[in-house]
């Protein structure tokens, strides 16, 4: 399996994951300050939302890259 199919497949995964779920979140750390024996932190949650035209287009794409042959 050459380097395109594989990143036809990974496309086609990733594409079919963003329709699946449509956002990821993850936890940001923006400030921390140390005084003597006190530590503060604050931590923002972030929220990623795909559009569902992103994941149809790495499927599109995806599936091209693995139906065409190269020419060499």
């Amino acid at each position: 399996m050459n380097a395109v199919k594989i990143i036809g497949v990974v496309l086609i995964v990733a594409g079919v994951l963003g329709l699946a779920y449509g956002s990821f979140s993850f936890t940001k750390e923006t400030h921390e300050a140390k005084i003597g024996p006190l530590e503060l932190q604050v931590k923002d949650k972030e929220t990623v939302k795909i559009p569902a035209w992103a994941g149809v287009g790495a499927i599109v794409i995806g599936t091209v890259m693995l139906l065409v042959p190269l020419k060499r």
